[in-house]
């Protein structure tokens, strides 16, 4: 983790997400430990908020939906945990209106919501 100087955050979080390989069961949890590790990170330094991109699905050929159920995986446990008790909001960052609908259409798997309420209010989609 370093300060964000000239960003608009405060701190980044570097992960270095895999190279995609449909053979290889190291893969997703080396994909999953990249959320995991970024949000304990986040955690242990007092944050509230924290801004995921779709980690290794650009050159490292990660498929989009597989990797978003990885993502929203993670997420889900952890917010499941007493070390989230201060989280306020998780974002995702996407990069392609594709990418964009693989999200909102798997959201409700990993995050469901009443009618009344959109969006959990720790998830930004």
């Amino acid at each position: 983790m370093t300060a964000g100087y000239n960003l608009p955050a405060k701190h980044v979080i570097h992960a270095v997400g895999p190279v995609y390989d449909p053979r290889s069961t190291r893969v997703p949890r080396q994909l999953a430990g990249c959320y995991r590790i970024s949000l304990q990170l986040a955690a242990e330094h007092g944050l509230k908020h924290i801004a995921f991109p779709a980690i290794s699905t650009g050159i490292y050929g990660y498929p989009i939906e597989s990797a978003t159920q990885v993502a929203f995986g993670e997420v889900r446990k952890f917010l499941e945990t007493e070390q989230a008790k201060e989280f306020e909001r998780v974002i995702f960052v996407v990069f392609s209106a594709e990418d964009e609908a693989e999200y909102l259409r798997l959201v409700p798997e990993y995050f469901p919501c009443d009618v009344q309420t959109p969006l959990s209010p720790k998830i930004a989609a």
